[in-house]
């Protein structure tokens, strides 16, 4: 499996770029890292590679935000979901129909909501700056 290092904010968000720009329509991406390792960074990133230029921010409070432009992303954070059965009945499965690229911040809270054909992103801090992001299920070219 890929692992990247990212010495910057700015990185991690060109990481996320070069990740969405060749992934298809309907994918998942779930995401696991400590607060502030840099999950929303890599979904600011995402969105740019998708050719979306809204202003991408933590949904934490709103669970979920929807990006939309040439492609539809749509931003999870289940931070303060407690189980699979809660995403669901937010209308994960409808979210999923729709075809859209989606990323899940906190993905830890839910992992029985996936199927096992979601890319699996880790976002580990080395320090204040420094990522190590390991990607499985998806190579970036």
């Amino acid at each position: 499996m890929p692992v990247y290092i990212t010495k910057n904010e700015k990185e991690t968000e060109a990481l996320g770029a070069k990740l969405a720009k060749n992934i298809p329509d309907g994918t998942v991406v779930a995401m696991y890292g400590d607060l502030g390792a840099g999950k929303t960074a890599f979904v600011r990133g995402m969105a740019e590679g998708m050719g979306l230029t809204c202003r991408v921010t933590s949904p934490t409070f709103t669970i979920v935000n929807e990006y939309l432009g040439g492609r539809e992303l749509i931003h999870f954070d289940m931070y303060r979901l407690q189980s699979a059965d809660e995403l669901f009945d937010i209308g994960w499965e409808d979210y999923l129909s729709r075809g859209a690229v989606c990323a899940v911040e906190w993905s830890e809270n839910v992992r029985d909501a996936f199927t096992g054909d979601e890319i699996s992103l880790t976002i580990e801090k080395l320090d204040d700056k420094t990522r190590k992001i390991t990607i499985e299920g998806a190579e970036i070219c």
